[in-house]
């Protein structure tokens, strides 16, 4: 039974060595001068050691398992020639790394980091500056895009790329990431179990986060400030969308989040603030909108059809231009709950519910939608009235579409 005991025990060491392999030391002086040159030597599983310095080099082509690790972020300047590292082998790690000048290209996606088909790699503690798309995923799972820094140039979307950006993969983690200045800061397309959590997405063309044919994804405490919209989720279902900041996305077709063709999702916890649409909503059908914050936005919340069966319940709608807007009188939706700055309701029981309904759907937002360009009477009390008159009796508005619990204090 030792004798067992110690064999097992020795296949275990053979097994860390020889997964850890050598290091090889890459610097400008050393006998190993290049990455592409470090790459072709090193054995699987070696570390290549990369030291501070400037190496102009492209199109470097990982094919084995390596950890490359760059020593007080030695610069990789791709000179504008083309993508700069393709990752096509699983068990890679990238980390430390300074990439810059990545290639523009109007007929193929260059990125300062590309992994293809590969899977249990990492890319953390990466900077990239002057750079068409960021960080690319094809096709990869079980990976994790870890604390890196992405920061474009981009002023037009048609000739910027993504930051980090997923094409058909699976359980992948991206968290902690600062990405500014691209197209969209972050974008998933056919993309599953893929978890979005602590990163920071501002000043980006387009979308802070972008999702398009994704399922049984969540993104949480992320902050998408300043984009020119905060998220985009379309043609997906079972998203959780927690503990987020959408802030500041303003602009003439702008909003916090857009919701297109979403089935079965949770949207909790999050903060919407002074952004042009706080919520915009369309073919979206049972989602929970429980325990948000709606604050200073022009619309808190637009329903553009066929939206079913979805619950907002614990939500503080304060100070919005509109609360909600409703393109439709046919209402199929719950309003439970939740708190609003401009009720002006009473609690005589004072059980701190309203003893009055709250018809949150002014005639003023309907009309607006019709012709914005009435928008300019927001603050007439000609608006005031007429508002009044359809609360009283609605003609245009959905008459069922009332929160018949309206709290008389803010959710905490």
């Amino acid at each position: 039974m030792q004798f067992l005991d110690r064999l097992v025990f020795i296949f275990l060491v053979l097994g860390s060595w020889l997964s850890h392999g050598n290091t090889i030391e890459v610097c400008p002086s050393c006998p190993v001068s290049s990455v592409k040159q470090g790459v072709s030597l090193a054995s699987p599983y070696d570390t290549l050691l990369i030291k501070k310095g400037t190496y102009k080099e492209f199109d470097i082509r990982v094919d084995k398992p390596l950890t490359l690790l760059g020593e007080g972020y030695p610069v990789i300047d791709g000179e504008d020639q083309g993508e700069i590292i393709t990752i096509v082998s699983d068990d890679v790690t990238v980390d430390g790394l300074f990439i810059i000048n990545v290639g523009t290209s109007y007929t193929r996606d260059y990125a300062a980091i590309r992994v293809i088909k590969s899977k249990n790699f990492k890319i953390q503690h990466v900077v990239l500056e002057k750079l068409f798309f960021g960080i690319y995923l094809e096709k990869a799972t079980d990976g994790i895009v870890y604390h890196n820094k992405i920061i474009g140039d981009a002023v037009e979307e048609f000739n910027s790329g993504n930051g980090i950006q997923l094409w058909y993969c699976k359980n992948i983690k991206v968290e902690q990431n600062n990405v500014q200045r691209v197209r969209d800061g972050i974008y998933l397309e056919f993309s599953d179990e893929v978890e979005i959590k602590n990163n920071i997405s501002i000043n980006n063309v387009r979308y802070g986060l972008h999702f398009m044919f994704s399922n049984n994804d969540s993104y949480e405490k992320n902050t998408f400030e300043n984009n020119g919209a905060g998220v985009a989720v379309m043609f997906s279902k079972h998203i959780k969308m927690k503990d987020n900041i959408f802030r500041k996305n303003w602009g003439t077709a702008s909003f916090g989040l857009l919701l297109k063709e979403i089935n079965d999702a949770d949207i909790i916890n999050n903060v919407f603030e002074e952004n042009t649409v706080g919520i915009s909503i369309e073919g979206s059908n049972r989602i929970k909108y429980h325990r948000n914050d709606f604050a200073n936005n022009g619309w808190a919340l637009k329903v553009r059809g066929a939206c079913y069966g979805n619950s907002f319940e614990g939500n503080n709608f304060m100070y919005n231009s509109f609360d909600v807007s409703y393109n439709s009188k046919l209402n199929d939706n719950e309003f439970k709950g939740n708190f609003w700055s401009s009720y002006t309701g009473y609690d005589l029981d004072r059980n701190g519910i309203g003893d009055v309904p709250y018809r949150p759907v002014k005639l003023f937002s309907y009309i607006v939608n019709r012709t914005p360009e009435t928008i300019v009477l927001l603050r007439s009390l000609f608006m005031d009235i007429i508002d009044f008159s359809e609360k009283v009796s609605p003609v245009f508005t959905p008459d069922n579409l009332m929160d018949s619990s309206p709290l008389m204090k803010k959710v905490q």
